[in-house]
């Protein structure tokens, strides 16, 4: 007496290969069929993830039908299970890899951040530290000047996102900070009147502090 759920001719392995293609493909063309759906860019390729989903799945499914009517429901059952959660998951599949492709953008910018801030920094010591640049250019070591004054408080502000910059820190503000880091040492610079010559000099040394660290 054969059940429902006789397997006819096709073996246990055999059953299995089945289910995990149809639930493959199934779930498979529903994501990428959400996610074409998304680029403008790609008006054809909704049509074609679905075709190929279909072009795979069905015969996956009517032809062991043809043999065990109750396989062909589980697999046909499987299919439809497997493309619910595909369209049911996949915006929360997406927004993560959005998530994951942005922080490690911006991963990428504190590292490069990280180098500008030190050179900066080492520019601005040559200024604290060699005595002859404290004499020729005595403004750039005095909080009472504006432009000396902006450039400490920008030094404070890159400072406090360093730290959590350097333990991967995904924000942004860090390199928006040692942006405005550079201007303000910019300015300083030459509202103390440090000579464009004078200035390269300063960030040739700084250049090579910097790759000795």
């Amino acid at each position: 007496m054969t059940t429902l759920f006789d397997l006819g001719p096709l073996g246990p392995l055999q059953v299995l290969a089945l289910f995990a293609v149809v639930v493959i493909a199934a779930a498979g063309a529903v994501y990428f069929a959400r996610k074409h759906h998304r680029d403008p860019q790609l008006p054809d390729a909704v049509f074609w993830d679905g075709f190929a989903g279909v072009a795979i799945v069905a015969p996956a499914v009517l032809v062991p039908a043809l043999a065990s009517p109750g396989i062909g429901l589980l697999l046909g059952g499987a299919a439809v299970g497997a493309a619910a959660v595909s369209y049911r998951w996949a915006p929360q599949v997406f927004r993560w890899q959005a998530g994951r492709t942005a922080a490690l953008e911006v991963a990428v910018l504190n590292d490069a951040a990280a180098v500008r801030h030190r050179s900066a920094l080492d520019r601005w010591q040559r200024y604290e530290l060699d005595p002859g640049y404290c004499i020729d250019y005595p403004a750039m070591s005095d909080p009472a000047e504006p432009h000396t004054a902006e450039l400490i408080r920008a030094m404070r502000s890159a400072e406090l996102l360093r730290g959590g910059a350097a333990a991967g820190c995904t924000d942004a503000a860090y390199s928006g900070a040692v942006d405005r880091l550079e201007q303000a040492l910019a300015a300083a610079e030459r509202a103390a009147g440090v000579r464009e010559s004078v200035q390269e000099g300063v960030r040739e040394l700084a250049s090579l502090d910097t790759a000795k660290d």
